[in-house]
Order: C-alpha cells, then structure tokens, then sequence
C-alpha cells in the first residue's frame, strides 16, 4: 500500500502531529480525520485537527469535535505555531494545497513531514509520503486499511468506527455508487461487527434538517431546477442574496445537486453557487460520463469522474451562460449514456 510501512515506521515513537482536510469538510473529510486522530492518540501522539473553514452542524456529534481547531483569523498565531510544531502533518481527503485555503501555503512551507491519504485523481506532489488510490471508495477507507495495515485493527472502538463508517457511507452515497465494492462492504462489516449503531449514525446526517434548509429545497425544487432535455443536463444556480433569504450556513447546500440529477433522464447535474469571491460549481453525472474532464476542461477544477466541482470568477449569470455554451460540445457523449 504504497508508503504504508514508512509511514508506519515514523509512528513507532510520539510524535506531534497536525491532521488537516479541504474546506467545507463533509462527513468522509471529518470522520478520516477524527478516526484517524484518535487512532494515533491511542497510540501515545499528541494531535490535533486544524480545519481551513467550518463545517455543518450535522457531523458535531463525531468523537473528537470538541479539539477541533478551526482557521480563522484570530486563531492565525496559535494555527502557524501548531504547523510550526508539527512532526508530521497528515493531509486527508484532498489532492492539491489550494483545497485549504490559506492552510496551503502554511503547510507547504512545514517543517514537518507531510503525508498525503486520498483517492482523489491527479494529487498535487507536495507531500513526502502517500496513501493514494483513486479507487478507493472513500479516504474513510484508506485510513481504515492504513490502521489494519499496521497491525492494530483491535484499536478501532465504537467512537472511531463511527466516525470512519460515516465517511464510508456519506461517499458511497449510502452505499449506491459505482464505487461500492466487495471491499466496502466487509469494511462496513468490520465496524458493524463492533456494535455501531448505523440507523442513529444515518439519522444524525441525513435526517438533523433546519426548516430554513427544507423551505430552500422546496424553493430549488420548484423555482431554480432547470432540465435540458435535449442534453440530458439539469441544473440549479443560487445567488447570494437567496443563500441569504433562507439563512444558509455551511453545509445547507451540500446534496441539492443530486435532486437534480434524479431527475428522469438526466445523465449530468450541476449547481452554480455565488459565494461572493467566486462562483463553485458541483458537477455529477451518472455511467461513463465523465464530469471531472468536463470540470478540468473549463471551469478550473476536478475530482472523480461522476462527482466534481469547479469554479468561476465571472458573475452567476455569465458563468451561467457559458456553461449552457459548453454543454452542446458533450451532446453526443450524454446521449449514449444510460
């Protein structure tokens, strides 16, 4: 598994180390990194989870949220010291150092070691060490093969199986996507065998909705959806006077994309987002149609073939307008997709 018996060797003695993930993490981000927190905790290192923005409020119940640090600017001196006073630093669930935000350059700069664990496509070779594999059904995953791969899967306790078993289930799409394997399923079976209880995990994700983010749903659903039948392609844009109308906060948006995509007949889904400095995009898609190439292509961005995000930095409306001008190009490719 790639670095995993180097990686394992620097853990033989204590050592200070910081556990970072991408902004706006989501459930595979916060449940790799408090796992894996733990896991090392357990085995006498002293660490901390520094995250570069906030995340929702759906994933506070993880074992561990309360040490999170979150990066904000009064919190810069004591962040830059604890990079600073790192040993090693695990990067999780992201591929290149823009995906921290002001973190990244903190980070490349680091004294410390830097230990890349992702699947996603085309890392970014900042780190000393990797565990890599784009096959991966969630980062959830290789942290648990990293912790079976050193020989301590009997350290694995309810606490952290649900922290890793929310990443797996939220990335897998509750066990749907294409990247639901044999070997995700006797994951999953490993933590179930240790008593968690997965309705109750399931329940605190899914089914924990502010009504200011179910009034926004009924609002996207019945307003803002628009299907191009002749593309197979729908899609939704929201400005930021309407994440403003509803009170969104972090998080409010995360899955609205895929309504979209469930849609009868459409084969890629995209949502056009104004968070003032730019304009995020979350493209997904179904079978071989490839929304990563779409978003490298033309809006700055990349990920996994059926789920990928991008970003623009002209306005809602004419970021708008070119993506419906470049979504006629793909027309033979959406067709063929069933």
């Amino acid at each position: 598994m790639q670095d995993l018996d180097a990686i394992g060797e620097l853990l033989q003695h204590p050592q200070t180390i910081l556990i970072t993930t991408h902004q706006n993490p989501d459930a595979d981000a916060m449940g790799s990194s408090l796992g894996l927190a733990a896991y090392l905790k357990k085995r006498g290192h002293r660490v901390t989870v520094v995250t570069p923005t906030d995340y929702p409020q759906s994933l506070h119940w993880l074992a561990g949220n309360s040490d999170v640090v979150v990066f904000e600017e009064r919190v810069r001196t004591a962040v830059t010291q604890l990079v600073d006073e790192a040993d090693l630093l695990f990067c999780l669930d992201f591929s290149s150092l823009d995906r921290i935000r002001e973190l990244g350059a903190l980070i490349r700069q680091a004294r410390g070691r830097k230990i890349l664990i992702d699947h996603h496509l085309e890392p970014e070779s900042f780190a000393d060490l990797s565990l890599w594999d784009p096959t991966a059904a969630a980062t959830a995953q290789l942290i648990f093969r990293l912790i079976v791969g050193l020989g301590h899967k009997d350290m694995i306790d309810v606490p952290m199986a649900e922290c890793l078993y929310a990443g797996l289930m939220t990335d897998t799409g509750s066990f749907r996507h294409g990247s639901t394997t044999g070997d995700v399923h006797r994951m999953a079976a490993d933590l179930l065998d240790l008593h968690i209880d997965v309705s109750s995990i399931h329940r605190r994700i899914y089914d924990n909705t502010s009504l200011d983010k179910l009034r926004m749903l009924g609002y996207v659903l019945n307003e803002k959806l628009v299907v191009v039948p002749e593309y197979k392609f729908a899609y939704i844009t929201l400005s930021a006077e309407e994440l403003k109308r509803f009170r969104s906060k972090t998080g409010d948006t995360e899955g609205l994309v895929n309504y979209a995509l469930s849609v009868e007949g459409v084969v890629m889904a995209a949502i056009l987002i104004d968070r003032g400095e730019e304009i995020r995009i979350s493209f997904r898609s179904v079978g071989e149609f490839s929304v990563r190439e779409l978003a490298s292509a033309h809006f700055n961005g990349g990920g996994h073939r059926n789920a990928a995000g991008g970003r623009s930095r002209l306005s809602l409306a004419e970021t708008e307008d070119w993506l419906l001008s470049v979504v006629p190009r793909y027309q033979q490719q959406l067709a063929e997709t069933v």
